[in-house]
C-alpha cells in the first residue's frame, strides 16, 4: 500500500461536500491531512465541471464514485462522460436496489449489472459493487453475497468489499477479499467498535478489525485503492479521517 493510493470516500464528509465553496473547503482539508485521493459521493448538486476543478486544485486523483444504478441504466453517456471528465476508472454501486433483494433478485441483478459492466468496459471503465450487510441474509442456504459473486460475469462486474460491513452481515472481511481475488481493485477500509453495548463504526486502528490482515490480503490480491470510510463519527469527521490516516502510516 503505497501513501498515494489512500483515499476518502466523501460520504464521510457528506454534511461538507453540499455546495462548491464547501467542497472547495473540504477538498483543501483532506489534502492538508496527507490524503491525495478521494471517491465521489454524496455529494451536493454540483456540476461534474466544478468537481473536477476542485480536486485538480488541490491535487487530488478521484478513484472511484458512487452512481445510482437507475442512472447506469437510464444514462449510461452521461455516466460515461462523467468518468471520463475525472479521469475515474471505477464507476461504484453504493448497494443493490431494494427490489432485487430476494434470492432470485440478486441472481437477476447480478447479470443485469455484469451486462453494465460489458456496456461500460467499451470505454475503458469498470462496475464495481459496495456491500453492505444485508448481501449476507441467506436464500435457500445461500447468501445474496455469494449469489453475486456465482451469478455475475467475472470481468465485468467487480466488488468494492467494505470490511465493516462484512464484518457487521457475519463473514470474514479477510475470508472475502481473497474470495473475490482478481476481482477487486478499490476497498473500503472502516473500523468496528463498540460503545455502551453497541456495534459503531470507528477510525482505522481504532476498533476491533484486524488490519494487519486486511491489509496483508489486499496486498496479495492487487488491491489498487484504499479508501476510508466512516458513516458516522463520534467526533469531528475531519479529525476522524486525520487519525484513519495516522494509524494507516504503519502500513505502507
Amino acid at each position: 500500500m503505497e501513501a498515494s493510493r489512500i483515499a476518502v470516500q466523501l460520504y464521510t464528509l457528506r454534511d461538507f461536500c453540499q455546495t462548491k465553496e464547501a467542497l472547495r473547503e473540504s477538498l483543501r482539508k483532506v489534502k492538508e491531512i496527507g490524503y491525495q485521493a478521494i471517491q465521489v459521493s454524496g455529494i451536493g448538486p454540483i456540476s461534474h465541471e466544478d468537481v473536477k476543478a476542485c480536486a485538480d486544485e488541490f491535487g487530488l486523483t478521484i478513484c472511484a464514485t458512487h452512481v445510482s444504478y437507475e442512472s447506469m441504466q437510464q444514462e449510461l453517456e452521461e455516466v460515461v462522460r462523467q468518468h471520463q471528465l475525472w479521469n475515474c476508472k471505477y464507476v461504484g454501486l453504493g448497494g443493490i436496489p431494494n427490489e432485487y433483494r430476494t434470492g432470485g433478485g440478486y441472481d437477476a441483478f447480478a447479470k443485469e449489472a455484469s451486462e453494465i459492466g460489458k456496456r461500460l468496459q467499451e470505454y475503458g471503465l469498470q462496475f464495481i459493487y459496495h456491500n453492505h450487510h444485508f448481501e449476507f441474509q441467506k436464500f435457500e442456504g445461500v447468501t445474496g453475497m455469494e449469489r453475486l459473486l456465482q451469478h455475475s460475469d467475472k470481468a465485468a462486474f467487480g466488488f468494492e468489499i467494505d470490511t465493516y460491513w462484512v464484518q457487521a452481515g457475519g463473514a470474514n472481511p479477510v475470508d472475502w477479499i481473497y474470495k473475490v481475488d482478481g476481482r477487486m481493485k478499490v476497498i473500503h477500509l472502516k473500523d468496528m467498535a463498540i460503545i455502551d453495548n453497541k456495534q459503531v463504526y470507528a477510525e482505522i486502528g481504532e476498533g476491533n478489525l484486524d488490519f494487519s490482515k486486511i491489509i496483508q490480503a489486499c496486498r496479495d490480491t492487487g488491491v489498487e485503492w484504499y479508501i476510508v470510510e466512516q458513516d458516522d463519527c463520534q467526533r469531528d469527521p475531519f479529525e476522524s479521517l486525520a487519525i484513519s490516516w495516522r494509524n494507516l502510516q504503519q502500513f505502507l
